[in-house]
């Protein structure tokens, strides 16, 4: 495979569902106050950095209704509606009750509730991609799944996608309806989810791994440990994380987010990177040896 091969590869674009999008996405948990709470302290600048992703080339905008809580809904349908040629996810299940604090709440009566205010807000009548934030002890899975199939068959939501699951759950939705998507934790240094990865190969489903770069800690791994990659191909360990992420599934749809347009272009700039094959083993051995 050529270079030229490789670069409309990483470039290239995911199916999600029947929508075809741009493999590098954008969440925006981070256009919130601090502590994903509240206003940003500049909500113009906020609006502007979702602007500038969808002009950028983005087209998957990530999002909950616990970020703010609705902070992050509400700038998205201030800055991005009508949504020409853009797709929209949004997820229910989890409750805020301050900043830093996050409570599951997946009963079928507080999805349909959660659903209903992420429409009003995001100004639709059906939401493209409406996600099961995590999946919440108190409640049986299969009673949370059902709910999201019987929005799905009220036309409220397109498509399905889970968030924080493990194979057991996969294999639970799977033998019950569709989903298109499945977003848990996952980066260079954390492959804790690689077989719920490997299933999404399997079934087609897209895969879109969250705190991409490890919520910004990737730095701290790999300070001094990819000079020669850093060096040569001239990109932030941030960039090189992302690009890795591109070339290690065609899978996978990466959402990396930020309050700051320096930071975007940054992150966008990840798709233009060739990793070479030595580069590649050369990551996945540096991540074994990071704890």
């Amino acid at each position: 495979m050529d270079s030229t091969e490789i670069n409309a590869r990483l470039a290239g674009q995911i199916r999600i569902g029947d929508h075809l999008v741009n493999r590098l996405g954008f969440g925006a948990m981070r256009i919130t106050g601090r502590g994903i709470w509240g206003l940003p302290s500049d909500p113009e600048t906020a609006k502007n950095v979702l602007r500038r992703a969808v002009s950028l080339g983005v087209n998957f905008i990530d999002t909950a209704d616990s970020y703010g809580p609705e902070v992050s809904e509400q700038l998205i349908a201030e800055a991005l509606f009508p949504y020409r040629g853009i797709v929209i996810a949004t997820k229910g299940g989890q409750l805020r009750r301050g900043p830093g604090i996050w409570e599951p709440d997946c009963s079928p009566k507080h999805l349909r509730a959660a659903c209903e205010g992420s429409l009003k807000r995001l100004k639709v009548d059906t939401i493209d991609v409406y996600q099961l934030h995590r999946v919440d002890p108190k409640v049986p899975f299969e009673e949370s799944f059902s709910a999201l199939l019987d929005l799905q068959k009220e036309g409220k939501i397109r498509h399905i996608g889970l968030s924080n699951i493990e194979p057991e759950h996969f294999m639970s939705a799977l033998n019950r309806g569709s989903f298109v998507s499945v977003q848990n934790n996952y980066n260079l240094f954390n492959r804790e989810h690689e077989d719920v990865l490997r299933l999404c190969e399997q079934h087609r489903i897209t895969f879109i791994p969250y705190f991409p770069i490890g919520a910004g800690g990737i730095g701290e791994h790999v300070a001094g440990i990819m000079t020669d990659i850093e060096h040569r191909i001239h990109a932030s360990p941030y960039k090189i994380a992302l690009a890795w992420l591109l070339d290690h599934s065609s899978n996978i749809l990466p959402i990396p987010g930020t309050g700051s347009l320096a930071h975007l272009e940054e992150n966008i700039g990840s798709t233009d990177i060739v990793l070479e094959e030595e580069e590649v083993e050369l990551l996945d051995k540096l991540a074994t040896n990071v704890t």
